[in-house]
């Protein structure tokens, strides 16, 4: 009889998948993030979205904007819930002033990749990015079909 090994549940909240496809990520940086006690509940049920967010500066400090967290119906009623309220990101200076820097250069922008637990702390993957153009999304295409086709021929190919 052979033991099975508990399933470790994903770290992962929410991912920008669309982000991958519009932009080359240049950098990537984890940042933590403030977040209030309904927002914690609601993220650890997994109704967060950060497919259309993005990052902002304002008085020299960095802020989430466009991320839906959707509270839970049993959420306290004392409290005013804000979906799509936009949160401040917790960095370093030098992680500050690094980011300023690259987003106020031509072409780039500061956008959320993925959102996900490590321990008990909420933290956010945050990427430079330059977007593509429309020819760069095509290539990315056929290099991802080519690769899917190259993979059934190698496994077609080693029976």
């Amino acid at each position: 009889m052979t033991k099975k090994k508990p399933k470790v549940p994903s770290n992962t909240i929410a991912l920008n998948k669309r982000a991958r496809h519009e932009y080359f990520i240049e950098d990537e940086i984890e940042a933590g993030l403030s977040l209030q006690g309904w927002e914690v509940k609601s993220m650890r049920a997994g109704k967060a979205n950060i497919s259309d967010s993005y990052i902002i500066f304002k008085n020299g400090e960095a802020y989430l904007f466009g991320a839906t967290i959707q509270p839970l119906n049993v959420a306290s009623t004392h409290i005013v819930c804000d979906p799509t309220r936009t949160r401040k990101l917790l960095l370093k200076q030098r992680e500050l002033d690094s980011l300023f820097g690259k987003s106020n250069r031509d072409g780039f922008t500061i956008i959320a990749l993925s959102l996900y637990w490590k321990g008990p702390w909420a933290k956010i993957k945050v990427g430079v990015a330059k977007g593509k153009k429309q020819h760069d999304k095509r290539e990315d295409i056929k290099d991802r079909e080519w690769k899917v086709a190259k993979d059934r021929i190698m496994k077609h190919a080693n029976r």
